[in-house]
């Protein structure tokens, strides 16, 4: 983005060049013998209140995604119960979101505000390569969660991703992002003029950086975005239109709300990324098909509005996990306690303790123990009159084992068939929230 764009004569003409990191894709054809030859054109020079209010609308942006982010990774790395494959990739996407935010967001409106580059060579190379790199482990962790998701709903009788895996999964993620945005890097260079210093991308050719354009659109937008949409119709049409007939126990619905809960958080997020980078990529598809836009009277307020709803992607996911999810509602709430008018109750503390489901031999009893909590609760659904026992911790075992003993088979067969989900290798609400 840019507040005064500057002239630059090239092999293709006269052009505007906008500093802005993956941005840098919106600028001429620019070879060697790029001349910097007239003075900024006043159309594009912002008056004083302009300025302040574009300052305040990325500082306001910026600081909500690294904060709000931050907090996300700490939710989720420091309670064990958030310790999810699903959680795991959604650190991934905080981390490439509050980078993004912090390392190029600013640094790319304070070189537009300026059109100096103040940051070094090696930070150009930096700033050119690093967002696109952002964006795709982004975009890539969605769609890990949303073949992760299919997986675990389309065939829950299947292992699940380990921990070890999820690792090794993001760790070639990240790795795919370096290579895909390794160009951005090679062609970085340093301009110095008598008038200012630039952070620029020479391209080799014209074909080359429209192929190259092409192609991390085709990457990073159009495709993940197309194996979301197939992932995620298929899982919607199973949750909320495959209830098994006749199925009511209580296990099963619990399961069946926390599966919906998660998948239409994630869809939210999807959503999302998908509008904020739409207007962006069209934008940068039509310059680089050389199509006359910097011509246009009001370019410069439409690209620092389009620049700054694909960067505003950073900052949403923190509010949509804390209003779409509670247990990290009761995270922020535990991040904000110092707030005065925030209170944490003691079911928000609750809600981040780490909770083991320990099968029983019987399908219809499970055993939920509370790390934290010195009490063993007992269900057993087909028990009308004893449904929930509670007793002390000296006589925990004592009573787990009379319960065992004392349930009839007839019980463990009928309790046995309420439902398929009792049945997957993932049992408890944590697997799926």
């Amino acid at each position: 983005m840019t507040s005064s764009p500057i002239n630059v004569t090239s092999e293709d003409g006269v052009g505007i060049f906008a500093p802005l990191g993956e941005g840098l894709l919106w600028q001429k054809n620019v070879t060697q013998t790029t001349n910097v030859t007239s003075p900024v054109p006043h159309r594009f020079v912002q008056p004083p209140w302009r300025i302040a209010l574009w300052s305040l609308a990325y500082a306001s942006m910026v600081a909500v995604a690294v904060f709000g982010n931050i907090i996300v990774m700490w939710i989720i790395l420091a309670h064990k119960r958030m310790r999810t494959v699903t959680n795991y990739f959604l650190v991934s996407l905080a981390f490439s979101d509050a980078s993004m935010a912090a390392f190029n967001t600013l640094v790319n409106f304070i070189y537009a505000l300026h059109n100096e580059w103040y940051f070094g060579e090696a930070y150009c190379r930096f700033h050119n390569f690093f967002p696109i790199t952002a964006i795709f482990a982004s975009i890539y962790s969605m769609s890990a969660i949303a073949v992760d998701r299919y997986m675990a709903i389309i065939n829950p009788l299947k292992p699940r991703l380990s921990a070890t895996s999820t690792k090794v999964v993001i760790g070639s993620i990240w790795v795919f992002a370096f290579v895909l945005a390794f160009p951005q890097c090679l062609y970085s260079e340093i301009k110095v003029t008598p008038r200012r210093t630039l952070c620029l991308l020479v391209w080799p050719g014209f074909g080359k950086k429209l192929t190259y354009q092409i192609i991390v659109v085709l990457f990073v937008y159009c495709f993940p975005l197309l194996v979301m949409g197939i992932t995620y119709t298929i899982v919607g049409i199973t949750l909320w239109g495959g209830e098994i007939p006749g199925d009511t126990s209580d296990k099963y619905h619990e399961q069946l709300r926390a599966k919906r809960k998660v998948v239409k958080m994630m869809i939210v997020v999807v959503v999302t990324f998908a509008i904020c980078w739409l207007p962006y990529h069209i934008f940068f598809i039509v310059t680089a098909l050389d199509i006359k836009v910097e011509r246009w009277k009001y370019i410069q307020q439409i690209y620092l509005a389009i620049f700054w709803l694909a960067m505003s992607s950073t900052m949403y996911n923190p509010i949509i996990y804390c209003c779409l999810n509670k247990r990290f509602r009761a995270g922020f709430k535990r991040a904000f306690r110092w707030c005065p008018f925030i209170e944490v109750s003691s079911y928000d503390e609750l809600e981040l303790k780490s909770t083991r489901f320990h099968p029983t031999r019987q399908s219809s009893l499970y055993t939920v123990t509370r790390m934290e909590s010195s009490m063993t609760v007992v269900f057993d659904p087909n028990d009308g009159e004893n449904s929930r026992s509670i007793h002390s911790h000296k006589k925990r075992v004592t009573s787990s084992e009379s319960t065992l003993n004392g349930c009839s088979r007839k019980n463990s067969t009928d309790a046995s068939t309420n439902s398929i989900f009792i049945s997957s290798p993932c049992t408890s609400q944590d697997c799926y929230s």
